[in-house]
């Protein structure tokens, strides 16, 4: 059967063999080819789809879009038309391309909080500020709007450049006229091959009036240009705090970035309580991610200081965040918010874009403005020479129309009774071939007097208009006025007073973060501190006393019990001389045992926890190892920032970290595992912050258990776990230097060779 299917069919042409002669193969390695195509390919991606151009700041599919949509008529202020038959317009004419890219490109153009200044007036669902995607195209109906017609203003006075379309049977513009500075005002976006760029959107007044001022000084300084543009203008309002130092490098070299923050305020609760109303937010941030990232953060205990957050948005942006307290600074508050979610994002600045000749630039604020205001002049001088052309035109037929009214009865002869009546005309009044023929369909209603009067009035303004035109092409300064004069009067539809016009994004300076009390976020409560012999780590409400309701597991027991506030910071000494630094209101709570200390630092398995205590900020410490090193160090250099810790006091093999107590006195005492006591003057010691230290005291056997610095004046105590403070009599005839051996200490000091915590 199988072979009955292949066999050909008597007197079916044979298939065709392969015709390819061998001088149509070409020979090549294949990393050039590749090389070679791909680069090909990124050209493609580049300058056709990725970057916009630096003239009228849009890409070929939105240029496209809106010359589309202008082909169908579908103006300002006249009927909308469904975007399904514009998307399958511009698909089937301009841009070959999946039908969704091309919708997709036209919602944005069409979305108020995406856009500065929306090309298309869209009638529909076209999506919202939470990331809802707009309905099917076949749903929704768009038109263009002012502003886009603006951008097309004069096309078809020979204003630009016309290519062929991908299929040669029609023509699309390489550039639009832009009435406005369109790539400043709204921005781009796009990731091509090796290169990308971003564009934030700006306020339109501002923008013209920074051209204007370019205009009458080409030299303007971007400092200068910076007191017209006072920064991005995101359509979703907020508050960018970019200090201006950064904005003027940003804007000169075309790289850069901005921070923009959402725009809050409180509302009063009454009682001492308030509310914070969140009704801006970053440009491209989408609401239901941004609260559920809020919610998940609170969940997750991150976010301490804040009770609830909810959203109360219907047209107007309006989230609620309330704080557990009315003692919570709100500006700590949202200074916390901004660094943990994207109430605070970040703009980039990467002016990449493709210039007059169509090679990609990385340029300044100047640079762009300059090559807008030369496309300007350059669609300013061919408009003009079209219209020149078109007065031609008009004048050569008026004349031809005025010599018929000065002989008007031999030209009613000459078509009444000439066989041939156009050769006649242009033989006895030396007309040319088209005045003749303007003559003999002129009507008769034509012939009256009033007609007359009305042809050489409008003669005599055509050669008036053709005598300015003339006189603006040969003046470089007179353009400059025209096209100043047309910047002017296109300001006025982006008014600052108006809708469009008003700046929404205000510049305003970020409260410096020293200035801000980050514990004011944290509601100060009386905890306890509770710190396992195996490591197990909780806080308890309240200020417990030691064998109290204080439970543990099987076999576990205290190690360490601080009364704290929950706004504290808790210090942990290793024995591995490393100090970690706890926020009080991050530590687990609850009725269980807590946590294991190691999830909360990077605490070895062979190392402990050898001294806790809260942070002061002002204190000076004597820490020392078991190796008989130590030396005094400020607890601000003991300050961790980090899981891992701060390396203060290094180690020596096979000894650890024992002595961490305040360094307040005169005198140093060090007692040995022998049991051998040594007092020498504190100013031995050296005030380090970091090392190994100087020795504090010899030893033949064994090591350091314990060192404590006190005044003479009050003498040598000793604590005991239970708490009650003994005093070391005969302290004195241990008084030596430092690094001796010392004596045996004098009869009472306790058997545990400690001298009890110093905390």
């Amino acid at each position: 059967m199988t072979k009955s299917r292949t066999r050909s069919r008597k007197g079916a042409t044979p298939p065709a063999k392969n015709t390819r002669r061998d001088d149509e193969i070409f020979l090549e390695p294949l990393d050039e080819a590749l090389s070679q195509r791909y680069l090909a390919y990124a050209l493609s991606t580049i300058t056709a789809r990725a970057l916009p151009d630096v003239r009228d700041g849009l890409k070929p599919v939105h240029r496209r879009i809106l010359y589309g949509m202008r082909q169908l008529r579908l103006n300002p202020g006249g009927a909308f038309r469904k975007s399904a038959g514009v998307v399958g317009e511009v698909m089937g004419k301009f841009h070959p391309h999946g039908d969704q890219a091309i919708y997709d490109a036209m919602v944005r153009l069409a979305q108020d909080f995406a856009s500065r200044v929306p090309l298309v007036d869209g009638q529909g669902n076209f999506g919202n500020v939470d990331g809802d995607n707009a309905a099917a195209m076949r749903y929704t109906e768009s038109r263009l709007t002012d502003a886009a017609e603006l951008l097309l203003q004069g096309i078809d006075e020979d204003a630009v450049d016309f290519r062929a379309t991908y299929d040669g049977l029609g023509a699309e513009p390489v550039v639009l006229p832009a009435a406005f500075p369109h790539l400043m005002v709204n921005g781009a976006n796009g990731i091509a091959v090796g290169m990308a760029t971003s564009i934030p959107p700006h306020n339109p007044a501002e923008v013209i009036d920074a051209c204007l001022h370019l205009i009458k000084t080409p030299n303007a300084r971007t400092e200068t240009l910076l007191n017209y543009v006072k920064g991005p203008d995101f359509p979703t309002g907020g508050v960018c705090v970019e200090p201006h130092e950064a904005m003027i490098e940003a804007y000169a070299t075309g790289r850069g970035g901005f921070r923009l923050r959402a725009r809050w305020s409180t509302e009063d609760l009454g009682r001492g309580r308030y509310q914070i109303v969140v009704t801006e937010i970053p440009y491209q941030v989408q609401k239901s991610k941004l609260i559920e990232r809020v919610a998940d953060l609170m969940q997750a205990k991150k976010l301490p200081f804040l009770g609830d957050v909810r959203d109360e948005s219907a047209e107007d942006v309006r989230l609620i965040l309330e704080p557990k307290s009315g003692s919570v600074d709100p500006v700590a508050l949202m200074e916390q918010l901004f660094k943990a979610t994207d109430l605070e994002t970040r703009a980039s600045l990467n002016m990449n874009v493709l210039d007059a000749s169509g090679a990609p630039r990385v340029m300044g604020l100047r640079d762009v403005l300059t090559s807008y205001l030369a496309h300007r002049k350059d669609v300013l001088v061919r408009r003009t020479n079209h219209r020149l052309a078109k007065i031609a035109d008009r004048l050569e037929v008026l004349d031809g129309f005025l010599i018929a009214y000065l002989n008007l009865d031999e030209v009613i002869r000459i078509i009444r009774y000439e066989d041939e009546p156009m050769q006649e005309l242009m033989k006895v009044f030396g007309l040319n071939e088209r005045q003749a023929e303007a003559i003999l369909n002129m009507r008769l209603r034509n012939l009256r007097k009033l007609e007359e009067m009305e042809i050489k009035a409008e003669h005599k303004a055509l050669k008036k208009e053709q005598k300015e035109l003339r006189a603006l092409l040969k003046s470089d300064d007179a353009q400059w006025r025209t096209i100043a004069g047309e910047l002017k009067e296109v300001r006025k539809a982006f008014d600052p007073k108006s809708g469009l016009g008003r700046r929404r994004t205000s510049v305003e300076d970020a409260p410096e973060l020293d200035e801000i009390d980050l514990d004011a976020l944290v509601e100060k409560e009386p905890v306890t501190i509770v710190l396992s012999e195996k490591g197990w780590i909780r806080t308890m409400r309240g200020h417990l006393e030691s064998g109290g309701d204080v439970k543990y597991k099987e076999g576990d027991g205290e190690r360490f019990l601080i009364h704290a506030q929950t706004n504290d910071k808790l210090m942990l000494f290793g024995t591995d001389g490393r100090f970690y630094t706890l926020d009080v209101a991050g530590l687990p709570g609850g009725r269980g045992h807590g946590e294991p200390i190691r999830l909360m630092i990077d605490l070895g398995n062979d190392q402990s926890v050898a001294e806790a205590f809260l942070l002061e900020g002002e204190r000076e410490f004597l820490v020392a190892s078991s190796a008989g090193y130590g030396f005094i160090v400020a607890e601000e250099d003991c300050l961790a920032n980090t899981k891992k810790g701060k390396q203060v006091l290094n180690v020596p093999a096979g000894a650890e970290a024992c002595v961490c107590r305040p360094a307040d006195g005169d005198l140093v005492a060090a007692v040995g595992d022998n049991k051998k006591l040594l007092v020498f003057s504190a100013s031995e010691l050296p005030t380090m912050s970091r090392g190994k230290g100087v020795v504090l005291q010899k030893f033949q056997s064994g090591g350091l258990s314990d060192a404590k610095v006190f005044s003479a004046k009050e003498g040598l105590t000793a604590t005991s776990r239970t708490g009650r403070v003994t005093s070391v009599d005969g302290w004195k005839a241990h008084k030596g230097k430092r690094g001796q051996a010392g004596k045996i200490a004098p009869k009472g000091f306790p058997a545990s060779k400690k001298f009890g915590r110093g905390f």
